[in-house]
Parts: C-alpha cells; sequence; structure tokens
C-alpha cells in the first residue's frame, strides 16, 4: 500500500475517531434490524458522516464497504488516496487507477471478505449512483438490496459536535449576508450582492458551500430559484438574497429581503405574513410535535392572508452535511404537510418562508434553527426586518 512520511492518519479528520466509530456501530445496527451483511456506500454525504472522507473529486467512483462486523473498507481512485489517508482514520483501502475498473477492485474486495452472494446493500436513491454503475455492480456483484435510509435515519439527530459546527456555520452566513445587504443600492448589481456575500462568508470562516446563492433583483426576483446574472439593481425594486455557509461540510442558510426605495403595500403585507408565519412556526417547534405542525401553522397564516397561490413549497428542511449540488438534506426529512415523523433534540432545519407575485417580487425571511430539549434554538442573529435603502 502506497504511504507518505507527512501524511498521517487522520489528520485533517474533522471529528475523533470515537465519533466515527459510534456511528459506524450505529449503521451496523440498523443493518442488522434490515437483514443485510454489509453496506456499499457512495454518496459522499454519507461516506463523510461514517468516515470523515471530503473531496471535491466525488465525480468520479469512491466506495464505503460497511460490513456488520468487522473492519470498513474502502474502492478510491489512485488520486483520492491521501485525501482519504488524510481525512479519515480508514486502513483497509483499496484504490484504482485511472485505466482500471473499479467494479473489478470492488468485487475482489467483497470475495477477500467473503461476502459474495451475501445480502449486500447499496444506497439506490444516491445522487451519485447510476444506472450504469448499478448495472455494473449487479453484473459483478449479483443481487443488491436497499439500504437506503440507513445512515440517513442516523444523520437526522445531530451530535452535539455536530451542532457547534452547524452554530459555527451559522455565524459565516451571518457575516455574508450582512455584507450583501450592504451593498443593496440603487446603481448596483447582483454581482455586487453575490461577490460580497461570499468574499465576507469566506472570509469568517466558511469553506466552499453546497450550493451557490440564490440572489435577484427587480422583476427577476419574482421568479424562484433565481441566481445573479449582472442584473442592475434600480430605485423601486426588491432585492431578494438566500445563502447558505459551510464549515466541515454542516450548512447553516439563511434568507432575507431588502428594498431600494418605497416598497408597495403588497409587499409590505406579504413580507409581514412571511415574519408572522415563521415566528408562529417557530413558536410550535419542540420534541414531540410532527413535522407537520410547524408547516400547517405557516400555511393557515399564509392562507388566511390569500396567498396560498403565492405559496406552494414546504416550509423547511433538514440541514447538516451537503456537497454539491445542495445545502440542505431536504431527503432525508422536510416540514411539510403530512409527514408524521416527530421532532427530536437535535434535529436541525432551515425554515425559509417566502412568498413571490411571480415576474414581480419575491419576499422572504428565514432561519436556521435546532430542536432542544425544550424548544429550539435559532443560530443566526440578524434581524428579520426587511432591509430598505435610498432610492
Amino acid at each position: 500500500m502506497m504511504a507518505a512520511q507527512d501524511v498521517t492518519s487522520g489528520m485533517e479528520a474533522t471529528f475523533t475517531r470515537d465519533e466515527f466509530t459510534g456511528r459506524q456501530d450505529r449503521a451496523r445496527q440498523a443493518m442488522q434490524k434490515a437483514g443485510l451483511d454489509a453496506m456499499l456506500v457512495t454518496s459522499p454525504e454519507n461516506i463523510y458522516y461514517l468516515t470523515g472522507q471530503q473531496t471535491p473529486g466525488y465525480y468520479t467512483f469512491q466506495c464505503l464497504l460497511l460490513p456488520v462486523s468487522g473492519e470498513p473498507s474502502f474502492v478510491v481512485r489512485q488520486l483520492e488516496y491521501f485525501n482519504l489517508v488524510a481525512n479519515t482514520f480508514l486502513t483497509d483501502i483499496h484504490p484504482f487507477g485511472d485505466s482500471d475498473d473499479p467494479m473489478a477492485v470492488l468485487n475482489a474486495l467483497l470475495r477477500q471478505k467473503g461476502l459474495k452472494g451475501r445480502r449486500v446493500g447499496v444506497e439506490k436513491s444516491g445522487w451519485f449512483f447510476p444506472v450504469a454503475v448499478y448495472d455494473r455492480m449487479v453484473a459483478a456483484l449479483g443481487t443488491l438490496h436497499d439500504a437506503g435510509g440507513i445512515t440517513e435515519s442516523l444523520r437526522a439527530i445531530k451530535s452535539p459536535a455536530e451542532i457547534g459546527k452547524l452554530a459555527r456555520a451559522a455565524t459565516y452566513v451571518d457575516a455574508g449576508m450582512k455584507a450583501g445587504l450592504g451593498q443593496v443600492r440603487a446603481g448596483g448589481t447582483e454581482n455586487d450582492l453575490v461577490a460580497a456575500m461570499m468574499h465576507d462568508a469566506i472570509a469568517a470562516g466558511s469553506e466552499y458551500m453546497g450550493m451557490e446563492p440564490l440572489v435577484s433583483a427587480g422583476r427577476r426576483s419574482g421568479v424562484p430559484h433565481g441566481t445573479w446574472r449582472r442584473g442592475p439593481i434600480a430605485s423601486g425594486d426588491g432585492v431578494f438574497l438566500e445563502m447558505a455557509a459551510c464549515h466541515d461540510r454542516y450548512h447553516a442558510a439563511l434568507m432575507r429581503t431588502a428594498w431600494v426605495g418605497t416598497p408597495p403595500e403588497q409587499a409590505r403585507e406579504m413580507m409581514k405574513v412571511c415574519q408572522d408565519a415563521l415566528a408562529a412556526s417557530l413558536e410550535a417547534i419542540r420534541p414531540g410535535v410532527t413535522c407537520e405542525t410547524p408547516h400547517n401553522i405557516c400555511q393557515r397564516i399564509v392562507d388566511a392572508a390569500g396567498y396560498t397561490e403565492n405559496f406552494r413549497k414546504r416550509l423547511g428542511y433538514s440541514v447538516g452535511i451537503s456537497f454539491a449540488p445542495d445545502w440542505g438534506e431536504g431527503g432525508i426529512l422536510s416540514l411539510n404537510a403530512e409527514v408524521k415523523t416527530e421532532l427530536e433534540p437535535g434535529m436541525a432545519f432551515h425554515l425559509p418562508p417566502a412568498l413571490r407575485i411571480y415576474g414581480r417580487f419575491t419576499v422572504g425571511v428565514s432561519e436556521t434553527i435546532v430542536v432542544t430539549e425544550t424548544g429550539h434554538r435559532v443560530l443566526g442573529t440578524l434581524d428579520r426586518g426587511m432591509v430598505l435603502r435610498p432610492a
């Protein structure tokens, strides 16, 4: 096996060896309940949760083999070998070259571990587990079982160490949002805002984010998920800003609204609805409450104000570990209608109620929060009011 004197095991690990061991043990318990002998983990978020491995190179094949008993193994591109050594405490590493077939390496590893023909699970819904890779796995390994949800169920509740990283990320996003709001002015551009947001968030400590900021001004802000496109900011324009920041792959997010000049009465009214909906939803968050409860409270406030058609989405989603293309964990848990999962201490969410007049403007406000033993903790510090700038 390759070695380098200056790259040592776990030298850049973001958690202790004991934290990762505990996560792996809990995953093994869930695997046993699911009747699996081993699990092949390919999603970068789950790999990071179980081992600490992080790289922007997850566009190439990487796979953690976690057996119910015995040492975990990792199949990884040779270029990523020292990255894996530095970020994790793994020792059974199987690199492949760019001219090699990773499926052959994985197949040989399963034979070596006595797992060929046993009940092996894979994450069938993983974003980075394409059909072609699945077909090649089946051809090499035979029947594969679904291990989706095993690691995600563990990720839903954050440890104190994880919450600490979310809180750090929240300080970065506060810095970035404050900088972006400070750049809102007539004669500026959307790019001015994002340049300031990214600069100050990164200067405060943020690493690369799982998704780009969502920033748009004027009529462009009335289109959901608009991103900066050199759009000018003029007197009378509303400005929509949403971003996340990251500490050790843990993301906190924030949404705010600004206006250049005097906002129209409808925009003021819609902003108040968003603020009231957020406050009332947060008031309901505590252990034992179902995930649908805060969403339904938000929806009732929106409906009563007559803006049902302007709010066609969930109230919020889980946040934690993320790699591109997302900054959230909505695939794990959402605050949405018909979601009966009960809230538990350690769960973390981003709640971004927003209302839109499509093609005219968007207003919204959000917080990233952690569920506590008695209620919730808001991680951000910025005022929730609409920021007004001179025309």
